[in-house]
């Protein structure tokens, strides 16, 4: 199984207001093994951005937390044809073009995309692609 990672999760790392158990879990396990895990090419531009505006030191952050990460070992899948064409039938649900990547990517890989947006998950919890943290970790979870 591959774990897509949303910004919503990266966020909790580094933003101590927005701590979580699970999100903590997701990056004990993208530490020890980056192959299972993968992003689309905007989670680096969104991330970033989020930081900028709620980090007392976003930049910092980013550089020596996110930056490893990315360069670790996890899979960027850059944005192509066919994945724009697969974030459409997400956006025709309902969720915004940023999250209809997160869950085309998922449905491209056959993984499971973890974040902590409700609204989306709920929006294709019907295509059993999403995770929702807050409800804690996934059942295919394997550490």
């Amino acid at each position: 199984m591959i774990w897509i990672i949303d910004a919503s999760v990266a966020l909790r790392w580094y933003l101590e207001d927005e701590a979580h158990d699970g999100a903590e879990e997701v990056l004990r396990a993208v530490v020890e093994n980056p192959r299972r895990f993968a992003v689309p090419e905007l989670f680096a531009f969104e991330v970033y951005s989020v930081l900028q505006r709620l980090h007392p030191d976003g930049l910092q952050a980013f550089r020596k937390g996110i930056i490893p990460i990315l360069q670790g070992g996890i899979l960027r899948h850059p944005m192509t044809d066919e994945l724009a064409v697969k974030a459409n039938r997400f956006v025709k649900k309902g969720l915004t073009g940023y999250d209809a990547c997160y869950a085309a990517l998922a449905s491209d890989l056959k993984g499971r995309w973890l974040t902590f947006d409700k609204k989306a998950h709920k929006l294709i919890n019907n295509d059993k692609i999403s995770c929702l943290l807050s409800d804690g970790l996934p059942k295919a979870w394997k550490t």
